[in-house]
């Protein structure tokens, strides 16, 4: 597949309704490698839905993004608040139901207990690692969560939004993602 990427907010407004994976994979693997240096900052994020069971999830719970202070110093999840952006501890995050029962995540009972407890899960400490990493082939950024099965790899679509994808241990295909510099 040829990428012809001019303006990012383009490729992303194109793109609302999401991808079958085949196509968000073979997007994925056109789009160019990033170094790891290259991720510093806070990055809001947004699903790119390709029919995974997670499509649409962290949205609905008040997902905000992702913030890199440097390679040691990872937020990987970044959640809404009245006062801004807060890094939660996603150790404390229940992945199991998330991955295994989605039908149960995606519940308005779940998400307002998630709600409710969110305020203890706030973190100042980070809980991931930035690396780079040879995925699919080819060396570009990654975070590594700290305490969970997880690998988040980063493709670049331009200077200012970069498409990733979750691999999870145990989800069948990986979970795709935007994010978008903040300015």
């Amino acid at each position: 597949m040829r990428v012809e990427v001019l303006d990012d907010e383009r490729w992303v407004a194109e793109h609302p309704e999401g991808l079958p994976v085949d196509q968000a994979f073979a997007l994925f693997d056109a789009f160019r490698p990033l170094p790891a240096g290259e991720m510093t900052g806070r990055w809001r994020g947004s699903g790119l839905p390709t029919g995974s069971p997670l499509d649409g999830l962290l949205e609905s719970y008040g997902w905000y993004g992702k913030e890199f202070l440097d390679a040691e110093t990872v937020h990987p999840l970044l959640f809404q608040t009245r006062s801004g952006p807060k890094p939660v501890d996603p150790a404390l995050i229940p992945m199991g139901v998330l991955r295994d029962r989605p039908g149960l995540a995606h519940s308005r009972v779940a998400r307002a207990a998630f709600g409710a407890v969110r305020p203890l899960l706030t973190t100042s400490r980070p809980r991931a690692r930035l690396r780079e990493i040879e995925h699919r082939g080819v060396v570009t950024a990654a975070m590594v969560y700290d305490a969970l099965p997880i690998i988040d790899v980063f493709r670049r679509v331009s200077s200012r939004t970069v498409l990733g994808l979750m691999d999870l241990r145990g989800l069948p295909d990986p979970f795709f993602f935007v994010l978008r510099r903040e300015s």
